[in-house]
């Protein structure tokens, strides 16, 4: 499988929804396959929160493939021996495109705070933007779950013709209070930290150790990403060998596997980068810019997916299917299926258990 990864660089202003703009500011991507000669063969991947445009293949020296490998390459369900398929990392991400710690220009001081609030409105305008750059007006399919999901709806409402198909998993049509307090508890915990300094640390000071607040924040997170039943099976009441019961900070095999996580992933992503996307998250409104949901839902003329996890605690099916629903109560029904998924995993099913869907997409983009 070919792996390109690139920067382009965009100098004409990007009006946010907001009111602001960004100018200039770039998009990292990797594209897997070839364009065919129609360019009627490119599918969009869209990432979630913690994602980048490396969505497949594995780099040289890398220990681990990109975070949807089981699911692109060559012969797989998205097959890159028959399509061209682009991943974009978004704005406000921490992986190369622009970002709250990108130089603000002219200066070469990075913006911290002062990057304007973006939206997944905003993240799929730029994504649009750059697609017309590389000289693609037409999508075979769009694929994405979660933040990457709630992409994918977004352009199916701002875009009705764009993508032939488009599959949204793990996602919602607007954002609930359940996923806003888990983000919230991140949130404080990012900020309150002392090392944060109000936006003003140096990344490399959380290169070895991590950094403390996102990382508890994380593991907040890591909760709501399984279930119960998942934790049952991954860890049952295991206790960490080495420790002893009866002392005080001894582990269950769940503690170690939340600090684990936690610490390695602040390492690594950015603590500003992670308050800017959950703020994108929270505010995610897929009826914002229009009268109500049902207005929003009308402009879609693409063929729609909706993909949901019996177990997911983040974005609940019931979220998923009432997208379905208003679409059939006002004569769409012959646009939307929703497939609901038998499973006890949670959320990160979406990332974990591929085999569950991934030949309903090969049937879906294979038409």
């Amino acid at each position: 499988m070919k792996i390109v990864t690139k920067k382009e660089t965009f100098t004409n202003p990007l009006y946010l929804e907001s009111g602001r703009i960004l100018e200039p500011y770039e998009l990292v991507y990797e594209t897997y396959g070839e364009l065919n000669d129609e360019r009627s063969n490119a599918i969009l991947i869209t990432h979630a929160l913690s994602g980048s445009h490396h969505a497949a293949g594995r780099y040289e020296g890398e220990r681990k493939p990109g975070w949807w490998d089981g699911l692109i390459g060559d012969g797989k369900a998205v097959d890159t021996k028959k399509f061209f398929v682009i991943c974009v990392n978004v704005i406000g991400s921490c992986y190369g495109s622009t970002g709250p710690m990108s130089p603000m220009y002219p200066s070469l001081e990075p913006y911290r705070f002062r990057f304007p609030v973006v939206t997944v409105k905003d993240m799929v305008k730029a994504q649009r933007i750059l697609l017309d750059r590389l000289g693609i007006d037409r999508l075979h399919a769009i694929i994405g779950g979660s933040m990457g999901g709630m992409q994918a709806l977004r352009f199916a409402v701002e875009y009705p013709s764009f993508a032939r198909h488009t599959i949204a998993m793990a996602a919602t049509y607007a954002t609930r209070p359940w996923v806003i307090a888990f983000n919230k508890v991140v949130q404080e915990a990012i900020v309150k930290d002392p090392r944060f300094q109000n936006g003003n640390y140096d990344p490399k000071d959380f290169a070895e150790e991590g950094f403390t607040g996102l990382a508890v924040g994380r593991m907040a997170g890591h909760i709501s990403y399984l279930s119960p039943e998942s934790m049952d099976r991954k860890f049952g009441r295991a206790y960490v060998e080495t420790d002893g019961l009866f002392e005080l900070f001894g582990k269950f095999q769940v503690e170690r596997y939340l600090e684990y996580n936690g610490y390695g992933f602040s390492k690594w992503f950015d603590p500003l980068s992670y308050l800017y996307i959950t703020k994108a998250i929270n505010i995610f409104d897929l009826s914002r810019g229009h009268d109500s949901l049902e207005e929003a839902l009308k402009r879609i003329r693409t063929d729609l997916h909706l993909i949901s996890f019996q177990r997911d605690l983040l974005f609940m099916p019931e979220e998923m299917r009432h997208i379905a629903d208003v679409m059939g109560a006002q004569g769409q029904g012959e646009l939307v299926r929703y497939y609901e998924v038998e499973s006890d995993y949670g959320h990160d099913a979406f990332l974990v258990e591929l085999e569950k869907f991934s030949d309903y997409i090969a049937d879906v983009i294979g038409k």
